[in-house]
Parts: structure tokens; sequence; C-alpha cells
């Protein structure tokens, strides 16, 4: 009977262990990313020209899928509710503060199969880059991805379409199969 407790005293003390181990990385996140923050939402939003039903994933450094950042308003995963206006797109997620992007700050959007814990078909997630609101004062501006899994078939084409439309800048692409097959085939006709 004493060796069923040392068991259960030694599992308790795994998961414990474990447990503070997560918390102090996100503590630790949370110290390093607090100068990051989506932009406060304008008070006179149009109508927005699109509205969709999603999962925020994650936002992460551009081109950097598997470090999370903890930025205010989005550091959580949740569901969505995404509206693309005119002047920005508004992501009211589940539990936090509503969060905009104004036009001048958005790269553009593209698709992606994976960030930090999700994984999906191929172009199954849209990721939307970013300038994020950087009050530490960089020399250069801190860009960023915002990955979001549509709801609803149909929905990532025209969030990526909407976005792009409004994109201040275009973002570089992204590599994946079929832009390296081209680059190869047009290599070797050359």
């Amino acid at each position: 009977m004493a060796e069923w407790w040392v068991g259960v005293l030694a599992a308790v003390a795994v998961v414990a262990v474990v447990a503070w181990l997560m918390l102090r990385s996100w503590r630790r996140r949370t110290v390093r990313d607090e100068t990051l923050a989506a932009y406060a939402p304008p008070a006179d939003l149009a109508m927005p020209t699109l509205e969709v039903e999603a999962l925020y994933v994650a936002t992460t450094p551009e081109s950097e899928p598997l470090e999370r950042l903890a930025v205010e308003g989005l550091a959580f995963r949740g569901a969505a509710h995404v509206e693309v206006h005119p002047s920005g797109v508004l992501l009211r997620i589940a539990g936090e503060l509503p969060s905009y992007v104004p036009a001048d700050r958005i790269a553009g959007a593209g698709t992606a199969t994976y960030a930090i814990d999700r994984g999906v078909e191929p172009q199954g997630l849209v990721a939307i880059t970013w300038i994020v609101d950087d009050r530490s004062g960089p020399d250069a501006p801190t860009r960023v991805d915002s990955y979001l899994r549509c709801r609803y078939p149909g929905d990532s084409a025209r969030v990526i379409a909407a976005v792009n439309d409004i994109a201040a800048a275009p973002a570089a692409s992204r590599p994946d199969a079929e832009n390296a097959e081209n680059a190869e085939s047009e290599a070797s006709d050359a």
C-alpha cells in the first residue's frame, strides 16, 4: 500500500513541476512582449466590407510560425469575429479586448499550413502580416503574422482578398511547393 502512495506523490510532484515551468515560461514571454500591442479600434469605423467567424490561432514574428508572441489583445487562442473595414481589420476574440490593425500597417495576407500548436491541411490558415504597435521604439518596424482558421468554406479566400485590397504594401511571397517548382522549371529553361 505504501508503494502506491509513493507513485501518487511522484506523479503529483512531476505535474507540479511541469505546471510551474509553464507558468514561468508564460510570465517571461509576457514580460518580453509587454511593449507589443494591436491598435485601439477607432470610434468611427465604417460598415465592414467583410465579416467572418474564425478561430484565432496565434501571432508570431514574421516568418517564424513556431514562436508565439504575447501581443496585448492577441495573446490567447479563441473564437473570433473578423471584420475587414476600408480602414483596417478588427478582430474580436473571445476573452480579449478588440484588436484593430489599420490598413496602413497591413503588409498583406496569404495562406499557411501551421502555426504554434495548429497544423492543418495545406493552406488551411490565413496569415495576416502587419506592423505591430511596438512601444519600445525599435529602429525598424516590427512585423508579425497573425493566424486565423476560418470556420466556413470559402471564407479564407474572401478574407485574403479583402485584406490584400486594403493593404498598404504587399507582403513578401511565402515559399511553397508550387513556387519552388516554377522557379526550378524557369531555371532549367534558361
